[in-house]
């Protein structure tokens, strides 16, 4: 999709009819708007999301009321007042216009607003504009280019954006971010196949034999409980994660009392001790194991070498070794007929006949070579021995020391935690009353999905064996042979796509996390790690020691890292689409649209994210205030600004204070004062010089 003009009439603060073109080609991929705060820049994004998907962000204010204020006040009473925002875009090589409309009514003091109504025209094959059929709804259209519930990664508030790490969101995140990478089309295939299979199944039920219809039954009531149980699991991840926070909070709030700055830094140098111990206890754990599989055999080797020297010592008295004759020696005089003497050894012959005898003999020279082999193997195997010893030995120390240390560090936490308990502050005692109960849940849930974790595994096996009991069962009519057919047919589609899902997922995940990191990488100077989850949340943590740790990160640092989360996915979806490796939106072309993306960054980082964003999309489309837009980013994209426009606010209180800037020699004004009692915005083109 790439957005080409936005057309509104009567719209927010935009009275009458406004439009704007958007900048499209490859060198000059950037649109700037400029406004001040109020002049309408988030009214302007909720125009797409509205036009598009009938949605608004979370910072426009009263979203029932669209109508622009002067219209209605100028209306007469009863007079419907339209209001309308049309967005222009190609896709495909195709042009869209998709237009959104309602009107209000006024009568006396109250304004009414009617639903929206949408409309889409499209440039047919012959060249001329044609409007979609009444039976296909623009709706689906749109969202079979853009998806309703990605909207938010390329229409976006930039003051906000720093929400989607939040907890709350994470759910709605990752979804959108699975159905952007095909992964959803992959769940749904798998959704509608299980509904096949089970309808198949219901038909061989009914025309299949008693013990049939049994075992379907109890494959059945396996896989509900089998469901059932990692529905539940996916509840319980989504609450630890939940708990997580909340303790991250209180602990935040704790350290906020001065008073108990002591213990909550001892509490923090006790935590880390603990982390670092149990890693090392893990490490410890994993060596032993690995040693005990690779030579743990040493330990009963003694006798069988014991018995291997015994059987060499035995041939080497009986003069059976060393052996002294080589078969290839004896071979080779054979052939030439002559024995080293002179003799002649012609077939037949009796001298022939005594060096035949010699072959018997030299096949002790394989066992001998064979023995001597085995002899060097045996002598290491005593050192192989003693070294595995030695490394159990130290294992096993380090793990009872660590045991040793944790425990005592788990007397001294609790300690602690038993000085706040008993606080005389009733706030600190509240506060770590709620850190315990968090730790009571969390282990309970995490009991919780250990015990399900087992039980998942023993009903998979389970199911698994009636099916092969239901598909070994011989079925005697041509109808259940085929339903059985077509059953096993549904559930091998299902299986390789479970298979496909999970190598797709993990390579997508990858590619993911390493073009995130990169672009992380670019902006941040800080250390921090960004991180997706298996269930594509998005985390900021940093490494202490072998411990990864969540960052409890600034406002501006989740704004750096959801801007290059929404980078990432960008780049990674264009080069999939491009590649054919996606089945998400057919496009690899997406727009950004961005209102204040700098507004809680520093100098440096704006500098680096205005240097980055032109790169992250094929369209830019970015609004900022006078403050947000000077200086360093101005100096970035300058270069790459093909259209730019100035949002002029009237205002009608008295002698307000005007604004203006310069842009490109010329002076624009940002505030002025309203003709009239109405407040209202207009849009004006810049046009730069040079």
């Amino acid at each position: 999709m790439k957005l080409l003009n936005l057309r509104l009439y009567n719209f927010r603060p935009f009275y009458g009819e406004h439009g704007l073109s958007f900048a499209k080609t490859a060198d000059r991929n950037i649109t700037v708007i400029h406004g001040n705060n109020g002049s309408g820049k988030t009214a302007l994004l909720n125009a797409f999301t509205w036009a598009l998907y009938e949605r608004f962000t979370a910072a426009l204010a009263s979203p029932d009321q669209l109508v622009n204020r002067r219209a209605l006040a100028e209306a007469a009473e009863q007079e419907a007042v339209p209001c309308w925002v049309e967005v222009a875009f190609d896709h495909d090589g195709k042009q869209y216009r998709v237009r959104r409309s309602c009107q209000a009514f006024k009568r006396g003091d109250e304004v009414n607003q009617s639903t929206s109504q949408v409309e889409m025209q499209f440039v047919g094959d012959d060249g001329r504009w044609s409007t979609l059929p009444a039976a296909k709804n623009p709706d689906d259209v749109v969202g079979r280019m853009l998806p309703k519930s990605l909207h938010q990664y390329f229409f976006f508030d930039g003051e906000r954006i720093e929400q989607l790490v939040r907890t709350d969101n994470r759910a709605e995140i990752a979804e959108a971010t699975q159905k952007l990478l095909g992964v959803k089309v992959l769940d749904n295939a798998i959704k509608h196949l299980n509904a096949a299979r089970k309808t198949l199944e219901d038909e061989l039920s009914s025309i299949g034999d008693a013990e049939t219809k049994s075992l379907l039954a109890q494959r059945r009531e396996k896989e509900s409980a089998r469901d059932a149980l990692e529905a539940r699991q996916e509840e319980i991840d989504q609450e630890l994660t939940h708990q997580a926070t909340l303790k991250q909070e209180y602990n935040l709030r704790l350290g906020e009392s001065g008073e108990f700055e002591l213990q909550r830094r001892r509490m923090e140098q006790l935590s880390e001790q603990e982390r670092e111990l149990r890693d090392r206890l893990q490490e410890a754990k994993k060596i032993l194991k690995q040693a005990i599989s690779n030579r743990g055999y040493t330990v009963f080797l003694p006798s069988v070498i014991e018995k291997f020297r015994a059987i060499v010592q035995d041939k080497e008295e009986r003069g059976e070794l060393p052996a002294d004759v080589k078969p290839k020696f004896v071979q080779d005089l054979l052939e030439c007929q002559r024995c080293i003497c002179g003799t002649e050894l012609h077939p037949g012959t009796s001298h022939r006949k005594a060096v035949e005898t010699w072959l018997q003999k030299t096949g002790l020279a394989d066992v001998q070579s064979t023995l001597y082999r085995l002899e060097g193997w045996v002598n290491q195997q005593d050192d192989q021995q003693e070294d595995f010893w030695r490394q159990v030995d130290q294992e096993q120390a380090t793990i009872n020391h660590c045991k040793q240390k944790l425990s005592q560090i788990e007397t001294d936490l609790e300690d602690l935690r038993d000085q706040l308990r008993t606080s005389p502050r009733e706030d600190i005692r509240q506060l770590q009353e709620r850190i315990d109960e968090v730790d009571r849940k969390s282990e309970d849930l995490i009991l919780e999905k250990g015990r399900n974790q087992e039980r998942v595994a023993v009903l998979s096996t389970e199911v698994t064996q009636l099916r092969k009991q239901v598909r070994d069962r011989k079925q005697n009519q041509g109808r259940q042979k085929l339903a059985l057919q077509r059953i096993e047919a549904a559930q091998e589609a299902i299986d390789r796509l479970k298979e496909l899902k999970q190598n797709q997922d993990i390579l997508f995940r990858q590619e993911l996390q390493d073009t995130l990191s990169a672009l992380y990488g670019e902006i941040s100077f800080k250390a921090y790690i960004p991180r997706i989850s298996e269930k594509y949340e998005l985390n900021l943590v940093e490494r202490v020691g072998n411990q990864e740790v969540l960052v409890g990160a600034s406002t501006g640092e989740n704004q750096i890292l959801s801007l290059s989360f929404i980078g990432s996915v960008v780049e990674r979806i264009r080069q999939w689409s491009e590649n054919k490796l996606v089945m998400g939106p057919d496009s690899s072309t997406f727009p950004l649209v961005m209102d204040s993306p700098f507004g809680s960054l520093d100098e440096i980082y704006r500098r680096q994210v205005a240097k980055l964003l032109p790169g992250l999309a094929d369209q830019l489309i970015v609004m900022a205030s006078k403050t947000q837009w000077r200086g360093e980013v101005e100096d970035e994209m300058l270069a790459r600004i093909g259209r730019e426009y100035v949002l002029i606010y009237n205002s009608p209180k008295d002698e307000v204070q005007g604004d203006m800037m310069q842009i490109g020699g010329e002076t624009y004004p940002l505030i002025r004062q309203s003709p009239d009692e109405f407040e209202f915005t207009e849009i004006v083109e810049v046009h730069r010089h040079g």
